[in-house]
Parts: C-alpha cells; structure tokens; sequence
C-alpha cells in the first residue's frame, strides 16, 4: 500500500512540476507573443483605462484625454492636429501609436519607471503610475510659419536651432487630424481606410521619413569636400572646370543653366549652381573623400533617433566616376528628408560642429516634477571651423546677390542655397523645389537653420524654384524664431 502511496505522491510532483514550468513557460518564455497578439485586448484596455499624459509645446498642450464612458475609459483628443501630427503621431484605440504616442508611448502611458517616486514602489504595489507629459523642443511660432508657408502644397519644413540640436518645427504637407482615427467604431475604420487610400498620403511624415534628390542644395557638402581636401584653395580662387564637362568613362557631356561657369571661382560657382564645376570636384575629391565628407553630415546614419526614427538619407558607397559626378551635384541615387538638409545648414552655421537633433526636451511626472532631460550633445564634426567659414561666405552671398535673395532678412545675417531637383522617368516630373538656411543673431550668434522642400514645384530653370518658392517659406520661419 505504501509503494502505491509513494507512487501516486510522485506522479502529482511530476505534474506539479509540469504546471510550473508550463506557467513559467507562458509567463515568461511567451509573456512577448501573447502581449502582442492582436486578439488580447488587454494591453489596449490597460494603455486606455485612465487619462495619457500630454505633449507639451510650449507652455500649452498639443494633446488631451476625454470620457468614453465605456470598456476603452479614456479617448485621445488632439488640439490643432493636423498642425502638430508630425510631431504627436497618434494614440488610437484601434491602430496603435505612431511617432511620439509611439515612442514614448511608456511615459504617457503611465508604465515607464522613471516615473514612480518611490524606486520600485510600483513594482511592489502592483500599481500604475499617472501618465507623464512630454516637453518638446517645438517653437509654435516656428511651426504655426512653416504649415502656412507650406499650404495646400505637398512638401516639408524642419527647423533646428544649430547650436543645441533642438528642433523647432517638423512639418508636413498635405496633413491630417489624428483625432478622427483616435477611438473606435465604423467611423474610425472609414477614416483610417480613407486616409491610407489617399494619393496625397497625408499620414506620411515627409519631414523625416520621406526622402528627396536634393538637388543643388547638395552643393554646400561638394564644396566643403573640395575645401577640406584642399581641391580649391580659396573660395574666390578659379577652378579648373570646363565647360561643358564630359562625365567621366562617358561620352554625355554636363551643362548648366547659368552662364559663366568655365573656370569659375567658388564663389560665382555656388551663387549661380553650376553643375560643371561641382560635378568636377566630387571627382578630383574622389569617392572615399566624397562618402566621408557626406557621412560627416549625417548621410547614411540607420540610427538616427529624435527619438521617433529617422528615414536614413543615402550617399552610395559604390560608384563609379560619372555616378559620383553626378552624386556630387544632389541627382543619381542621392536623397535626403529635410531633418538632414536642415542639419547641412545647421552644422555650417555652427562653426562646423553638427548636434545630434532632439524633440523631447524633458520629461515630468503627474505630480510636474522633472524625471529625465535631454542634454544636447556633437554628433559629428562635419567640417573644420575655417571651412565653415568659407561655406558661411559662399552661402550668404547666396542670399545677398544670388538666388535666395527672398530669404533676406534687414539687419539679419542670413545664408543659404536654392535648389531644384529633376526626378521621373528621364526627368519629365515636376522638379522638387529645394531651400536651406541658416539665420544668426543681430550679435553674430547661430539662431535657427531651416530646409524647405515643396514637390512638384514649377521652375523654368535650376534653382529659380527653390529661390521662388521655398525661400520665402524658411524666410518666415527663421523670423518666427527670431521674434
């Protein structure tokens, strides 16, 4: 009796044993594919069972909470949504997060621990903190400029302040309300359906995950290759530069659209972008140079967090002498968004110094208190102080008697450089119309640097578009940051 006794004993701890490694199994092991599995409403019922916590700009607050009434508590409200979507994303009750709902979808929601008061306190209660509210770095006025500077036009603006990496404006055109798709029901599913159906794609964030050929703007880091390489000893020294200019290996000869460009110095070169002589200095630079130069700028970074990620704009590694020739003058397979344009004109402004860009500029806790603050740091030194320098001299020269004259600011120190850039099958599409600048203080210091891209903009000619109708725009921009 006693050995059937034992046995059955034995057999119990076996199972036993067995339900604890299967609950550990499905606690632990499975706890990630079953928190993501579309069909467990949990995750969703808990992010949503109490208020999220805001996005600040300013003083004010981009985003709100409201009363459902039912299982699904609290409903995300928008305040000015289209004019803040590029920077808030969304919170839907049916379709997740996106951009900041998304990224620091921990902080809103209350879950990340950075909020807690008391070290493990929630960890020990089982309890949930409130909801944390965002900062950002966005200055409305900035951002109120470029949406109106932008329209009814598709394109993108972003803006940063130079010397810190702070974002001061992300936006993109067409737009849309992120409270239609913020709950549930058959409207919500019409509206999420309808909004991803539309050609215009207004859900895409042109700003940073949309990237463009960036045409003669591209020329500022040709150039600052060919001064840190030692290519052009002067900017007002002449370059060895025919025109036209034969593509290297090839028997397709290069143009441009302005005159007096053979031979041209640096400075008349980039006032009046020609093609020829930027060309021929992404060669004699050589493609190691070219990349380096480039990379130094922030192409070709796949880790680029603000924290929302960030399209990676692409210089190609591999090329050979006529790709890179053309590379050197923004077409062939180059492309930037115009956070990186932005960050061109940025680190030229800077003194050569590029900072790592940033939207959130602290994080508080249901009770205000500060929990986390970004701190601006370099992300690369793009070029040497007295390179910067000279690209300071051509880029405002392109503003004081070239083709940004629209940028202009009285009293104000502005640079900058136009741009068109071809694109379709044989280049039969619109152009993109291309601007970036920078503006300074009235004591000399870097205040804020923009890049403008409007698609499917007109242009008789290279450049006249961008100067046309993009300068205007980063024009405003800078002075809404300026004040």
């Amino acid at each position: 009796m006693t050995r059937y006794i034992r046995r059955a004993a034995a057999f119990c701890l076996v199972l036993l044993a067995a339900l604890l490694l299967n609950a550990g199994r499905v606690q632990v092991v499975q706890t990630g594919s079953y928190d993501g599995n579309p069909a467990n409403r949990r995750s969703v019922i808990s992010r949503y069972d109490r208020p999220r916590g805001n996005i600040m700009i300013a003083d004010a607050s981009a985003t709100g909470s409201r009363a459902t009434g039912g299982r699904l508590k609290y409903l995300r409200t928008y305040a000015q949504g289209p004019l803040y979507a590029p920077v808030t994303g969304y919170a839907s009750q049916t379709y997740g997060t996106r951009l900041l709902e998304g990224t620091e979808d921990g902080v809103l929601s209350g879950t990340d621990a950075r909020l807690s008061s008391l070290p493990l306190w929630n960890e020990i209660t089982r309890s949930r903190q409130k909801g944390g509210d965002l900062h950002t770095t966005i200055n409305p006025a900035a951002q109120q400029a470029a949406f109106a500077g932008l329209g009814n036009r598709k394109g993108a603006v972003a803006a940063l302040d130079p010397a810190t990496g702070r974002i001061l404006a992300l936006v993109s055109s067409p737009s849309y309300d992120p409270a239609t798709i913020a709950g549930t029901g058959k409207a919500v599913n019409a509206a999420w359906t309808r909004l991803n159906a539309d050609v215009e794609q207004p859900m895409l964030n042109r700003a940073i995950r949309q990237t463009y050929p960036p045409g003669s703007t591209f020329k500022v880091i040709t150039a600052a290759a060919a001064l840190e390489h030692s290519k052009v000893p002067d900017v007002k020294a002449a370059t060895v530069s025919p025109d036209p200019y034969p593509l290297p290996g090839t028997r397709t000869e290069l143009t441009n659209e302005a005159g007096a460009c053979s031979d041209a110095t640096l400075l008349v070169a980039f006032a009046v972008s020609c093609n020829t002589v930027f060309a021929k200095l992404g060669v004699d630079v050589g493609l190691s140079g070219m990349v380096k130069q480039a990379q130094a700028f922030g192409f070709n970074d796949v880790n680029l967090r603000i924290p929302p990620s960030v399209v990676p704009s692409n210089f190609d590694t591999g090329m050979s002498p006529d790709q890179l020739a053309l590379s050197s003058i923004g077409q062939f397979d180059t492309t930037a968004t115009p956070l990186q344009m932005a960050m061109v004109a940025a680190a030229v402004a800077n003194g050569g110094e590029l900072m790592s860009p940033y939207l959130v500029e602290r994080i508080t806790n249901s009770n205000g208190a500060t929990v986390s603050t970004t701190t601006a740091h370099p992300l690369h030194q793009a070029v040497s102080p007295t390179t910067a320098t000279q690209l300071q001299q051509l880029m405002e020269a392109v503003v004081t008697s070239g083709t940004g004259g629209k940028a202009a600011i009285p009293g104000i120190a502005v640079g900058g450089k136009t741009g068109t850039a071809q694109h379709g099958i044989g280049n039969t599409g619109m152009p993109y119309a291309w601007f970036i600048s920078y503006a300074k203080t009235s004591g000399g210091q870097p205040a804020v640097a923009v890049a403008v891209v409007l698609e499917d903009a007109e242009a008789a000619r290279s450049d006249i578009s961008g100067g046309g109708s993009a300068a205007p725009i980063a024009r405003d921009v800078m002075k809404a940051v300026l004040g």
